[in-house]
């Protein structure tokens, strides 16, 4: 068994989202428990483990703490490596099996592109109790698949903000995305997540939430293709397009950091 380390959304080390890799014989990757303890070993914000199954691959993830429905930066960590393994060849479009159902990736130029399913935003009432954890004053709060997406004006009160974990973990298991308008123009628009609540106080790139980021500023802006920039302390780059049939393809890069050998009879 191999597990890599990949850092997403970023074409240097130490940037970007780092993911752990595991390739799994089929036997394996059935095994919620020897997953979770990998991933808990491994102690990043989630580990992709993946299975050759016929023409398609299985594909599971974990944070440290519980397995997750969709992870943007594990799956282009996942794509990186086969094609960096050369267990797939471009242009070849790598099918994975999930729980959010059958997502692809495909070289495109320098980078991978992933096909993912894109979610609308409903407006709330404010959330007195969200806004004093994060720190913030929002211009407007959704719920978008089962997470908050809330609006801020200042990118200055973005890239600041200390949110209270604590106040944020007793909320529940759900996540909390931060955006507002870029104030540079490389950028259309900046990001930040948080997810105490599953054992992740900030996911420094997140491409799972660009599911809803990209819909919500495509109808903002007026422009179907968009370029962000997650905010966190690591800091990492997306782009973004609206497609057919309810999708978005969010593209990056990724640079393997380091691979290993498991030593133990799992």
């Amino acid at each position: 068994m191999r597990i890599y380390q990949v850092d997403a959304f970023t074409d240097r080390v130490f940037k970007g989202n780092p993911a752990g890799v595991c390739i799994l014989p089929p036997d394996k990757i059935n095994d919620s428990a020897l997953l979770q303890n990998i991933a808990l070993e491994m102690n990043l914000s989630e580990t992709a483990f993946v299975s050759k199954q016929g023409n398609e691959y299985q594909l599971r993830w974990f944070t440290p703490e519980t397995e997750v429905k969709l992870c943007g930066h594990a799956t282009l960590s996942a794509a990186h490596i086969l094609f960096e393994t050369g267990l797939e060849k471009a242009p070849a479009v790598i099918a994975f099996t999930t729980l959010s159902g059958q997502l692809t990736a495909r070289r495109y130029g320098d980078k991978i592109e992933l096909d993912f399913p894109a979610y609308d935003t409903e407006k709330i009432k404010d959330q007195p109790k969200i806004n004093r954890a994060l720190g913030i004053t929002p211009v407007f709060t959704g719920m978008t698949d089962g997470k908050y997406l809330i609006e801020i004006a200042d990118a200055a009160a973005l890239k600041e903000m200390q949110p209270d974990f604590t106040g944020l973990k007793a909320l529940g298991k759900t996540a909390f995305i931060v955006t507002c308008r870029s104030e540079d123009p490389e950028y259309d628009f900046y990001s930040r997540f948080f997810a105490p609540g599953v054992g992740i106080n900030e996911d420094p790139v997140t491409g799972s939430s660009h599911s809803s980021l990209a819909p919500y500023w495509v109808r903002k802006l007026g422009k179907n293709r968009l370029r962000s920039y997650q905010a966190s302390k690591r800091g990492g780059v997306l782009e973004c397009e609206l497609a057919l049939g309810g999708r978005v393809l969010i593209r990056g890069s990724a640079v393997t950091v380091f691979e290993t050998n498991t030593a133990g009879d799992f």
